[in-house]
């Protein structure tokens, strides 16, 4: 599979309408791609790095993340979310980057205990709080790997991993590892 070694100029729009320039012009940016709205393994995901997202703003990140769901979909389950959302529900973004699809995101065992954790964690939150339960049949569908690329302000590209399973992706450790020290706020 052939990465990008640098992202060329654009502009996104998030799914509560602010613009996020690709790359940022002034600090790094960890480009995720997630699986689809409600995604319980994403979600499990995603409150290791809103928990830390502080020590990931010290080291001059923004995190932006990619769902293959429209806006609509993915107001649902991220309004509280402290991040930049952004809806791909025709996988351009997913396309250009390489991120694809496949049974083993779910059949690989490596994924198996995240999946129950999340599950888990989806349930108690619908049962405590109310909070939308996940789609039996989404957006998309369930077969999406994640992908994660650390992106300059001059837009190369730094890193990038590609998932081989549903929940195989950098944790906030392996990110910040990967921060070069001149990048370092």
């Amino acid at each position: 599979m052939s990465l990008p070694s640098a992202v060329s100029g654009r502009t996104l729009v998030t799914i509560s309408g602010a613009r996020v320039q690709v790359p940022d012009p002034d600090r790094l940016l960890h480009l995720q791609f997630r699986r689809f709205a409600g995604c319980p393994v994403c979600n499990l995901h995603l409150r290791s790095i809103v928990t830390r997202r502080h020590e990931i703003a010290a080291a001059n990140i923004r995190e932006v993340i990619v769902f293959h769901s429209s806006a609509e979909e993915l107001r649902k389950y991220t309004a509280e979310l402290p991040l930049d959302v952004i809806a791909d529900p025709y996988r351009e973004l997913y396309r250009e980057f390489g991120v694809s699809t496949s049974p083993r995101a779910l059949l690989d065992p490596r994924g198996w205990p995240a999946i129950l954790r999340g599950v888990a964690q989806a349930a108690r939150a619908i049962l405590r709080r109310g909070q939308v339960a996940p789609p039996v049949k989404p957006e998309g569908g369930s077969l999406g790997l994640p992908a994660d690329f650390l992106i300059s302000p001059d837009g190369r590209v730094l890193a990038a991993k590609h998932g081989t399973h549903v929940y195989d992706q950098w944790s906030v450790d392996e990110l910040l590892a990967l921060v070069p020290a001149e990048q370092r706020a």
